[in-house]
């Protein structure tokens, strides 16, 4: 029977390891270290051999994903890729697995009694095997995601002018040899100063913006290079996580190993977002300067490289100045990396980069161009290339029928409950000149020109009388004005009463209903609809008696349309606002020249031409009346919830509407009085606006010749000329030039939507007055100092002649602009 071992008190005597019946050997103080680290040797040999193997088929799964990924990047195919690396990962795994079995069935005692040990052993294991899910995990449609768009369209008026975009432009992919070297200079000196120094990641830039980042309390300023930023767009998302950042280390290195720094940077020319809905540097160009980037100026250059780090917010389309300022910045980073000189700098910003289109399409032609959109689809059908599309639009008498169309219902539409108005311009073969939709296209995109229906009232009487000239029917002849009763249905006159015996073209002058239901009677209504459906009346008509007076629904450009075809003596005219379209240098459409069919009954077409003379001069069309022949007819539709004055004069055919779109009746506004005051105040501007086109050439000629007699500087020395951007309502940019107006001080928000309205597309020409970069400007002989301070646009300046301030005066007594309260001067 065994005892159990005695224990001693000695200091020598110690605990007995159970199941032993003898004292432990003695360790020696000088040997404890030496045996942890025999130990710790062997666990890293060993855990090396394992991680030597994990690492080896790591690489050889990266050797034959290595082409897969270069297609990747080139073709984004990234389940090839992954495909690659699914093949070797197992294998990886294997290893892992057999360093986790050695653990549980060997070493876990032993690590039991090596904690330090242990941890490091597992922390290395959970590293690697982190890295290898990341890995493997990285998305196959990651990336910046780009939705479908249409193409970009580039829309010119009648004169080549570019007055508009829609889509998104798409631009070519540059290769290596194609990008522009101030611009590779540019995004490198504002993006990446060290790129050629760096293998993908640059630490200090990173260790600094973590700094910033941490002092500022948020994420302000980031450390990437631009092949981090590459990796990002092409493959990865924008969540900010530790598994997107190893991911896109592990891809960024890989990258910087299989391609040259020069193609790195031009596929991310080719993929960065540049504002505007316009990815890619060459799609930018065109967008923005109407060039291609290899075309690109140094100023151009440094205003797109700038874009690049915040492109909603700097796009020139909306924010002129402060890209230019931006552009500024990468001029200076440029200048402190060596890549251009201070000269070439300054030069630069003596030139600052312009557009070729507005910053913001002018919101009135939307209207026009939603027009154009569907023409477009009917010429040429889908097209995935960018256009260019010339159309009718004339600038000139598109801003001034905005600025009559806004005035009017300015001064008069709440007083007559009118709260939208229409108007539409066009040449006697049918080119549309000039097309107001409605109040606001900001508010409602609704066309009231091409889709509102509304009842012509005797407007449709055109139909009625030139049914019955066809007939044999004339001017002269008598009818009598007197109570008539088709069924039940009894028309009554306007004001009632009836005058008796009356001439037809006393009955159309003056509106009577009575007649024009009489001869709509005669002829037939049947015989009315097909005269309406030859001049181009296309909308449903209703076959009752009712209809003489226009209880049908028509559009205003139907009716416009039927009065060009009488103004032009055609049987028909067709609608028409695309002149040509083309893809870059190649012709998809061009209008050939309009040769119109004289009109078959010559008799009938110079009656109604009578007629429509007759109700300008004497009838209910008087306030029409202009300096010049003109003609054309009124309407007013029951309970006065639409007037209408349609008319032409030499080489203008104008259709008006006034009205409210949910069909409520106005304030007794009949069709010669809003409508016709609008027709005559626009045609009046729009004859003065076309002479002075006419003879715009003489007058320049004369002021050049004049030059040298009368003591003035020449005008190429201190005139400037050309379409101005409009800051606000006393700040003009003209060539690239700060114009102040001379006495304004100008104001923002309304007052300057209403300025940039009021000159639309016109050429603005301004000579130096007073000190610094003041100017007296003209437009079509108008001072821009007293346009803008007599319709309280801004205030005079100290400066101000007194004639600037008496305007300025009358603007605050009458309180029109920003003097009337609730304009203030916000944007």
């Amino acid at each position: 029977m065994s005892t159990a071992p005695r224990v001693g008190s000695q200091s020598e005597h110690d605990w007995l390891v159970v199941g032993t019946t003898t004292p432990p050997s003695r360790v020696e103080p000088n040997t404890t270290w030496q045996h942890w680290l025999d130990a710790l040797s062997a666990v890293l040999r060993n855990l090396s051999e394992r991680s030597t193997n994990i690492f080896r088929d790591a690489c050889a799964a990266s050797g034959v994903a290595a082409i897969p990924l270069l297609h990747k990047v080139r073709e984004q195919s990234f389940p090839n890729l992954l495909a690659a690396l699914g093949r070797r990962l197992p294998r990886v795994g294997n290893h892992v697995h057999s360093i986790w079995r050695w653990l549980c069935e060997r070493e876990f005692s032993w690590l039991r009694a090596h904690p330090i040990v242990a941890m490091f052993a597992l922390g290395t294991i959970f590293a690697l095997a982190y890295l290898i899910y990341c890995i493997a995990t990285v998305p196959s449609d990651g990336g910046l995601v780009i939705e479908p768009t249409p193409s970009a369209l580039v829309v010119e008026a009648d004169g080549g002018q570019v007055f508009a975009t829609r889509g998104v432009f798409k631009g070519d992919k540059l290769s290596s040899e194609d990008v522009p070297p101030n611009l590779s200079r540019a995004i490198i000196a504002i993006e990446d100063r060290h790129f050629y120094d760096h293998t993908g990641i640059y630490l200090p830039s990173l260790v600094r913006a973590a700094y910033r980042n941490f002092l500022s309390g948020s994420a302000r300023e980031g450390g990437s290079t631009i092949t981090q930023q590459l990796v990002r767009m092409t493959y990865l998302s924008q969540e900010r996580t530790i598994k997107r950042k190893v991911q896109e280390a592990i891809l960024t290195y890989w990258i910087e190993h299989q391609l040259p720094k020069q193609e790195i940077l031009t596929r991310y020319l080719n993929t960065a977002y540049f504002g505007a809905g316009v990815y890619g540097v060459d799609a930018a160009a065109r967008r923005y300067f109407g060039k291609t980037a290899k075309e690109l100026s140094l100023s151009e250059s440094a205003m797109l490289a700038g874009l690049v780090r915040a492109p909603s917010a700097l796009a020139p389309t909306r924010n002129l100045e402060g890209a230019r300022q931006r552009a500024g910045l990468v001029l200076d980073a440029m200048v402190e990396t060596g890549a251009i000189s201070r000269e070439q700098a300054d030069a630069a910003r003596q030139q600052p980069a312009t557009l070729r289109v507005p910053p913001d399409n002018p919101p009135g032609t939307n209207y026009f161009v939603d027009t154009l959109n569907g023409d477009l689809k009917k010429l040429v059908g889908s097209v995935s290339e960018d256009l260019t599309l010339r159309s009718t639009l004339d600038l000139n008498l598109q801003s001034i029928a905005e600025g009559v169309i806004a005035r009017r219902l300015r001064a008069e539409g709440h007083a007559k409950k009118v709260s939208q108005a229409a108007l539409v311009a066009m040449a006697p073969d049918g080119a549309i000149l000039a097309m107001v939709g409605g109040r606001d296209y900001n508010e409602s995109q609704f066309n009231r020109v091409t889709q509102a229906k509304r009842q012509p009232g005797s407007l449709f009487k055109l139909f009625v009388y030139l049914a019955a000239f066809q007939k044999g029917l004339t001017p002269q002849m008598t009818m009598v004005d007197r109570p008539v009763q088709i069924g039940n249905w009894e028309p009554e006159n306007y004001g009632g009463g009836f005058r008796g015996q009356v001439t037809l073209r006393t009955a159309f002058a003056h509106s009577i209903n009575s007649v024009a239901v009489q001869l709509a009677d005669a002829v037939g209504i049947q015989s009315v609809i097909d005269t309406a459906r030859k001049l181009g009346v296309q909308s449903e008509l209703p076959v009752v008696p009712s209809l003489a007076l226009g209880s049908g629904e028509v559009t205003l450009l139907e009716m416009t349309r039927a009065f060009a075809a009488i103004a032009a003596n055609a049987e028909s005219i067709e609608p028409y606002a695309v002149r040509a379209i083309r893809k870059g240098d190649q012709a998809l459409f061009t209008r050939p020249k309009s040769e119109l069919q004289p009109a078959n009954n010559q008799g009938a077409r110079a009656a109604i031409r009578d007629l429509l003379a007759s109700v300008v001069r004497e009838g209910t069309g008087r306030a029409a009346k202009i300096n010049g022949p003109a003609a054309g007819k009124t309407g007013t539709s029951q309970s006065y919830r639409d007037a209408w004055f349609i008319g032409f004069t030499s080489g203008l055919v104008v259709g008006v509407w006034v009205g409210n779109d949910d069909n409520s009746p106005t304030r007794s506004v009949a069709g010669g009085d809003m409508p016709a005051r609008i027709w005559n105040e626009f045609v009046t501007q729009s004859a003065a606006a076309r002479a002075k086109v006419a003879r715009v050439q003489p007058q320049m000629v004369s002021l050049a010749a004049s030059a040298g007699t009368d003591g003035k500087p020449e005008s190429g020395t201190s005139v400037v000329r050309g379409v101005p951007l409009v800051q606000n309502t006393g700040t003009l940019e003209l060539q690239g030039r700060v114009i102040r107006l001379f006495g304004v001080e100008g104001a923002r928000g309304r007052a300057a939507r209403d300025f940039r309205r009021y000159l639309g597309r016109r050429e603005v020409e301004c000579e130096p007055a007073g000190s610094g970069n003041e100017y007296r400007c003209r437009v079509d002989d108008q001072d821009l100092s007293r346009v803008v301070l007599f319709n309280g646009g801004g205030r005079a300046s100290a400066n101000a002649t007194p004639e600037l301030r008496a305007l300025d005066q009358q603007a605050r007594s009458t309180r029109v602009g920003i003097w009337r309260g609730g304009d203030g001067d916000d944007d």
